[in-house]
């Protein structure tokens, strides 16, 4: 005779993952935040920029964050793997290059 599920041991294993997801994502937002070097804004001026930003509908105003995004992530790998290895004899990266500047075209 087969043993039976157990449906509310397998649905709180279920909510337990959900729950490891989110905080993982919860971290991982506040990791990006603190390495675009956006902790420094208050929360309610972080908070006014990510509602602007959900709210854009301009495709071309969002093509283009989103490869000054991917140039930041590319940077930032290129530092950490640089950093990593030890390598001091590599070209070092533009200073700069990744971070973004006030009064850029992000704004609304």
């Amino acid at each position: 005779m087969r043993k039976p599920r157990d449906f509310d041991a397998e649905l709180k294993a279920l909510e337990d993952k959900a729950r490891e997801l989110k905080a993982r994502k919860v971290q991982q937002l506040g990791e990006l935040v603190i390495a675009a070097g956006a902790d420094s804004l208050s929360a309610e001026e972080l908070a006014g920029a990510l509602i602007v930003l959900a709210e854009t509908k301009d495709t071309d105003k969002r093509a283009a964050w989103a490869k000054r995004g991917a140039t930041f992530f590319r940077g930032k790998s290129r530092r950490s793997a640089k950093a990593n290895d030890g390598d001091s004899s590599s070209a070092p990266t533009q200073p700069g290059g990744a971070q973004p500047t006030s009064g850029s075209t992000g704004t609304a």
